[in-house]
């Protein structure tokens, strides 16, 4: 059975139809597969600077709070000590370096091909016409998100841009920068829980943490070449 989403232009009004490869509608995965994949995203965002000093390092007296004898109380040695106002820190947090968690390019593939085609079996899933705007109009894109009661949090995703290099070995497809969806994103990004991607540069936690993902019809093609 061939699935088919409907495709709209910006201002809300549905043109066509478009074609959804089994691919992405019937992907599966492993669901440990796919967390440990959120995981392992989420630890490569960490930055490991947490930083504290202990009792050697803080910029504090080290001289003696009372006596060693003579008072009755507890021998303590300097005022730096981490039981004191001021004093240094017992086994706190210090920089980590080469904490990177290596991801499998198929598991990642698999399991971002699972995460899209959630979001289309559960039509969560919109196909625009494109994103070219003359301006950028905030105005606008609020209207089309109210239009199709996209009020949570919500991924636009858009077509890259490439050039093709022909050697001896045939040809090679290369991204290049582009200002195509300048004035798009400018009419985004002063939405709350908005956001704008493209669509080969997406990751598995962009997607899950969406509830509505709305792209090009040229980007959902480039999806479904890059994730095939």
């Amino acid at each position: 059975m061939t699935t088919t989403i409907k495709k709209y232009d910006m201002t809300g009004k549905e043109i066509g139809h478009v074609v959804v490869s089994d691919s992405l509608v019937e992907a599966e995965a492993n669901g440990q597969m796919v967390k440990d994949y959120i995981t392992a995203l989420r630890a490569n965002a960490r930055q490991w600077s947490a930083n504290t000093k202990g009792r050697s390092e803080v910029n504090h007296t080290t001289k003696k709070p009372h006596p060693q004898k003579g008072t009755g109380r507890a021998r303590q040695g300097m005022l730096s000590a981490p039981q004191y106002k001021g004093g240094g820190r017992v086994h706190g947090p210090k920089p980590k370096f080469d904490q990177h968690v290596k991801i499998n390019k198929k598991e990642r593939k698999a399991a971002i091909r699972f995460l899209i085609g959630e979001k289309i079996r559960h039509n969560n899933l919109i196909v625009i016409e494109n994103t070219d705007m003359q301006a950028p109009k905030t105005k606008e894109i609020a209207g089309f998100l109210k239009r199709h009661n996209l009020g949570k949090r919500v991924l636009f995703l858009g077509e890259g841009s490439y050039f093709d290099l022909e050697d001896e070995f045939g040809v090679m497809r290369f991204s290049m920068p582009s200002d195509k969806h300048e004035n798009f994103i400018k009419s985004v990004r002063n939405l709350p829980k908005v956001e704008f991607a493209l669509a080969t540069n997406v990751s598995g936690y962009d997607v899950i943490v969406a509830h509505d993902i709305v792209l090009t019809e040229t980007a959902l093609q480039e999806l479904n070449q890059w994730l095939a």
